[in-house]
């Protein structure tokens, strides 16, 4: 049975095991390192009086500890959520026996006890660093209330007033929640990023090997169609010029067989010679092809070319890159997705710049998420009605940022508005009244001068068989 951190290895279950146990050892070894220095550093250069065979003992467990998983375990072993949980326990029992030992709250050193719930909250799941954090404030105020006094040798109480502890205690419960929860949020955001750039990346890469695939299969039909028509040519003769039926009927067969191997060849053809013999199109052509998934969903998707008032009347041809036509196919599913009929999808340019406008008549995007179109994750969950109008989809958002993504990766900058007020009623609104979005794109970096003078197939290039 399949885990659901195997499912989606960036859920906070399995980011729990991407922690090392050498790591969490060589923490401990400096945590360990540091309060051997402050024990000696009050005990030779403060004059502190300290019962130093507890605060010995103390730093041994640790050192026990940390030589038992070092012997015990492999070092390159990753850790599950119970065994962090256990290890970072250990590590705040540990610190807040020694601050009972040292003065309690009157040490500085109490703040550390911040540490472990920070990483807490940075790997593991919300209910474990809720554990380790409600188990940090109880220690904490105990030894606030319980602890054994620092003196010096001299018998002098080293003791803070009592309305300084009591501001101290508040400052150390909210850095338990605020810099536990900073850490968390960010700690969410970086890994929503990583899974949505992930995703990001597979769709491009899949979007690259159906090219090179198509390339390939075009190569192959290109350079067998002369054999091909060389075997159909000498079974026809053969069929002209025989006698016995068998021997005929071999001879049809071969030829027949020669024309299915034809057919095949050209049907697979078909993609491939887009992708790689056609290195350059029309940017009408390219939103065509990006659209051509969508066009027999039930939505009326009407396409214009033309250039502005200062353009030139020639047709741009630009690049057949992988993240435009992915890009431009995520936006125009989008736009299919939410159009209550039609989707227009405007290719307008002049000297400078090449922009391509996907609008639609639905109801446009939600005033509330509106400025953050583009980020992964906008949404966790969908109403039902929701699930109903897109049962196939997620709705999170990540197609647009998959999107807008492999589009800037291609030098062009994306625009989200509404086509009319939402509050309008329904016959005071325009036709193109729902979602736009406009991808413009400084013209050099999609279509340059020598490209356009190619052409749209370019130069024939060699194939060596």
């Amino acid at each position: 049975m399949t885990s659901e951190s195997t499912l989606n290895p960036f859920k906070s279950e399995a980011r729990s095991h991407w922690i090392r146990l050498r790591t969490l050892i060589v923490l401990r070894w400096i945590a360990i390192c540091g309060q051997l220095a402050t024990i000696t550093f009050a005990q030779i250069l403060v004059d502190i009086d300290i019962p130093l065979g507890l605060c010995y003992l103390a730093v041994s467990a640790s050192v026990l500890s940390n030589f038992v998983a070092m012997f015990a375990y492999p070092q390159n072993k990753r850790l599950t959520e119970g065994e962090v949980v256990s290890m970072l326990l250990f590590d705040i029992s540990q610190l807040c026996f020694l601050l009972y030992l040292t003065g309690g709250l009157n040490n500085p050193f109490a703040l550390l006890v911040l540490a472990p719930v920070t990483i807490s909250a940075s790997v593991l799941r919300l209910q474990s660093t809720v554990i380790l954090g409600g188990s940090a404030l109880v220690l904490i105020t105990l030894v606030a209330l319980f602890h054994v006094p620092l003196q010096t040798r001299q018998g002098e109480i080293m003791e803070m007033p009592g309305y300084f502890l009591f501001g101290f205690w508040i400052a150390i419960v909210t850095g338990l929640s605020f810099i536990a929860g900073y850490a968390r949020r960010i700690s969410i955001e970086i890994h929503s990023m990583s899974e949505a750039l992930l995703a990001t990346q597979m769709a491009l890469s899949r979007e690259q090997k159906l090219t090179d695939l198509g390339g390939v299969v075009a190569a192959a039909a290109h350079e067998l169609g002369t054999p091909l028509a060389t075997i159909k040519l000498v079974s026809s003769e053969l069929l002209s010029e025989l006698e016995d039926p068998d021997l005929k009927s071999d001879a049809e067969l071969i030829r027949d067989q020669a024309d299915r191997c034809r057919d095949i060849l050209r049907s697979m053809g078909r993609a491939g010679k887009d992708d790689k013999h056609l290195q350059y199109a029309p940017i009408d052509t390219v939103i065509r092809e990006a659209a051509d998934p969508h066009m027999a969903r039930g939505k009326e998707i009407h396409f214009t070319a033309s250039p502005d008032v200062d353009g030139d009347s020639q047709q741009p041809t630009i690049t057949r890159q992988p993240e435009i036509i992915h890009g431009l196919r995520n936006l125009t599913q989008n736009a299919v997705d939410f159009a209550h009929g039609n989707v227009w999808i405007d290719a307008r340019w002049n000297a400078r710049t090449i922009r391509v406008k996907i609008s639609d008549d639905g109801d446009g995007y939600p005033a509330h998420v509106i400025g953050r179109l583009g980020d992964p994750f906008l949404r966790r969950r969908r109403s039902e009605a929701e699930q109903a109008k897109r049962p196939e989809y997620e709705g999170m958002g990540l197609g647009l940022f998959i999107a807008k993504t492999l589009l800037e990766r291609t030098g062009a900058h994306l625009d989200f508005y509404n086509g009319s007020d939402p509050f309008l009623l329904s016959n005071e609104r325009p036709e193109r009244s729902g979602a736009i979005v406009e991808v413009s794109w400084p013209r050099e970096q999609v279509s340059t001068a020598e490209d356009e003078k190619l052409g749209a197939l370019g130069h024939n290039q060699r194939i060596e068989t």
